[in-house]
């Protein structure tokens, strides 16, 4: 009985080292609507600096510090023409930021609100928030 205690106290110190190794950086999504410019960064160290569009003048993104709410690889905007909106990762109610295949407006606020970025560049942000998590992860839009 006693080596089946000294086995699973074991067992359970090494699940808590692996758990601790793998802890989680910290994500900051900065996105400036003056410039339309998003800057990702890794435990304080910048990672990524990408062009945007972010609402335009009647429907503008809101300002604050947010948290990721939900996430979903693959998107279909209800209200917007069934507008489709890949790797997006919801922040306030239906706002979210996420690739656009409208490349050409990229760095002018153009948007229903949402944040819009490269397709690519959605992709990798996508994949990082996943792998680090959305606790892990702040959204500050000025």
């Amino acid at each position: 009985m006693r080596r089946l205690l000294c086995a699973g106290a074991v067992a359970a110190l090494f699940i808590f080292s692996f758990a601790a190794d793998r802890a989680s950086a910290e994500i900051l999504v900065q996105i400036d609507r003056s410039s339309q410019t998003m800057e990702v960064i890794v435990d304080g160290s910048p990672r990524y600096t990408w062009r945007v569009s972010t609402g335009r003048r009647r429907l503008p993104t809101p300002a604050g510090v947010f948290h990721p709410q939900r996430m979903a690889v693959s998107w279909f905007s209800r209200k917007y023409d069934n507008s489709p909106m890949p790797h997006s990762i919801f922040f306030r109610g239906g706002i979210a930021i996420h690739g656009t295949y409208e490349t050409r407006y990229l760095g002018r606020p153009v948007s229903h609100g949402c944040v819009r970025l490269y397709p690519a560049n959605a992709a990798v942000l996508f994949n990082l928030v996943r792998e680090e998590g959305m606790r892990a992860t702040t959204i500050v839009v000025r």
